[in-house]
């Protein structure tokens, strides 16, 4: 573990900062070694706290939102770590970064942090090297994130993309942490071997033809007919995470196994479907 986190910090530090991008960043975590202007409320009382401050065009300030909620254990937060936007000649950029703090594991804790400030950095870079010379074009690109999952024993964030040129496309990524064991889980970790691959597959393609037949709206490339590279199999690795009823939901990002229109679609997998091939109950039930 130790070692994979170092290479994500190697890869991080790598990475060319843009000017812009750096100033803000160097404000934010001025701010952020100032004293808190907020109350730090107890584990156990009801409560939220949340300040946030925009930002606008080149000259962003620290943007932060901060949602509480009472847990069992460590209080885990994720707020908005900066918010970056830039608007110029038909291109649009605004990108918010994600900060998770609470985690009980420094190491953990910073290279996930590093992790979506390093996502939003390339974005940005991406961004300006597209535009560069742009006359009348139109391009923008926006990034922010969701807490699907944030009880006493898992956190799973989502990050999405939305690039908007001709048309949009979206993708989403997540992490699921265990919080109390300070693991991240990968998908392939829940299961006692590959055979996962095959039984989330036949499932999903279950739901997608049952989906089909009671919505005439709902469409999924099954066949060569629908789509030369029609939907086969999820990946090893494919995109997921565990929402709050312990149930697994596998993600595919807009374009992958449908039409546009449908957007970043989800399955969600009945536990009866995996029992038989989880490595435990601890996180899917």
């Amino acid at each position: 573990m130790d070692k994979h986190l170092e290479q994500l910090k190697e890869e991080y530090l790598e990475i060319p900062i843009p000017p812009e991008f750096d100033a803000m960043v160097e404000r934010t975590l001025k701010r952020k070694n100032k004293k808190p202007h907020f109350q730090q409320w107890t584990i156990g009382l009801v409560a939220a706290a949340a300040l946030f401050v925009t930002t606008v065009n080149v000259s962003p300030q620290a943007a932060r939102a901060i949602s509480e909620v009472p847990i069992i254990g460590e209080l885990v937060k994720v707020v908005t770590f900066t918010e970056f936007k830039k608007s110029d000649q038909g291109t649009n950029i605004d990108l918010k970064t994600p900060h998770v703090s609470g985690l009980g594991d420094g190491k953990l804790q910073d290279s996930l942090n590093q992790k979506y400030l390093a996502e939003n950095k390339k974005l940005y870079q991406d961004f300006e090297k597209e535009t560069k010379g742009y006359k009348n074009g139109h391009l923008s690109v926006e990034s922010g994130y969701e807490v699907k999952t944030n009880n006493d024993q898992i956190l799973s964030l989502g990050r999405y993309k939305v690039t908007t040129q001709a048309s949009a496309a979206e993708e989403m990524t997540y992490d699921t942490i265990d919080k109390k064991n300070h693991v991240l889980i990968t998908l392939p970790s829940l299961f006692k071997d590959d055979r996962y691959i095959d039984v989330i597959s036949e499932n999903i393609k279950e739901q997608m033809k049952k989906q089909m037949k009671e919505d005439s709206n709902k469409i999924y490339w099954m066949t060569k007919q629908d789509m030369v590279d029609p939907f086969k199999k999820i990946q090893p690795d494919q995109s997921f995470y565990i929402n709050s009823k312990g149930k697994l939901v596998i993600s595919f990002n807009e374009y992958d196994v449908a039409p546009g229109y449908m957007g970043v679609v989800e399955f969600t997998i009945p536990t009866s479907v995996l029992k038989d091939i989880l490595v435990s109950d601890m996180y899917i039930h």
